[in-house]
This record gives structure tokens, sequence and C-alpha cells, in this order.
């Protein structure tokens, strides 16, 4: 197939080939009035690239990948250096969690700080018109919640 269609099958552009091609990631094979042909083993190459970048792999964080793809394995991740990229990109997002974790304590902290500042104290909370489980309230809801709350408190 030539670059165009290769191109529309991946998801991408005909620039963006000739830009993995530069890096070395993806091979053309030229006819002989110059064209660039590719096959479906680059297409799935192109589909792993774009998978692992839509994880937020860079584009170098690639290349294991399109190598172990060439070297014949299906997946293009059971190699050595593919299964190091991944063990350093887990790494790197529990790092990113554990950031966003502490982010999150201080940000909760700093809203119960200002809201026990606000007079008379902080807004109650209704529950009513938000979402329970997926599902929304409704009058049916409701009264089932109110009579629920009768026979299990006796009133």
């Amino acid at each position: 197939m030539r670059i165009g269609e290769l191109a529309e099958r991946a998801g991408t552009t005909p620039r963006t080939l000739r830009y993995y091609e530069s890096r070395g990631l993806l091979t053309a094979r030229r006819t002989e009035n110059g064209y660039r042909t590719y096959d479906e083993d680059d297409l799935r190459l192109l589909q792993q690239i774009r998978t692992l970048q839509d994880f937020g792999f860079e584009l170098e964080e690639t290349r294991p990948f399109v190598e172990c793809l060439r070297a014949g394995h299906p997946a293009g991740d059971a190699c050595p250096a593919s299964i190091a990229v991944y063990r350093r990109k887990l790494a790197e997002l529990d790092g990113l969690i554990a950031q966003l974790r502490t982010v999150r304590d201080q940000v909760g902290a700093q809203l119960l700080r200002a809201e026990a500042e606000l007079p008379g104290g902080p807004e109650p909370r209704c529950e009513l018109g938000h979402e329970h489980d997926g599902a929304h309230d409704s009058g049916r809801d409701i009264g089932r919640d109110r009579e629920h709350r009768r026979t299990t408190t006796g009133g």
C-alpha cells in the first residue's frame, strides 16, 4: 500500500509517517518510480506506536516495541527492552499518582479550612438531584428512601 493509504488506515498523516521514517521507526520500500510502499506489518507497527503514545509514551520510548515487532514478536512487548520501558513507565506513573494524592490531600485540607471560615459554617450538602450509583433521583426513589427510613427507624 502507498503512504496515503497507510496513513489513513493508521489514523495519521503521511507527514507523520515520513517523520517516523526519518527517525528509523518505519522503513519504507520503494517502487521503481520511487513511491513508498508498505504492508500489513507496517500497519501493525504504527498501531503499536499510536497505542503506546495514547498511553503517554514518548515517541522514542516506542523504539524497543518497534524493534520487538520487527524481531517477530506479535505483540511487540515480549522483549527485554520493551519490558524495561514498561517498568520505567509504571514507576513514572506511580510517582505521578503519589504526587496527585498529596496535592489532593492538600486541596481537601484547604477546602475544609476555607469552609470552616465561612460565616455561619459550611453550606449544608444536599444529596437531592445528584447521581447515585449511576441513576438519577426521582420522586419514586425519594419516596422509597423515605419509606426505608420510616421502616428502619420506627418513624
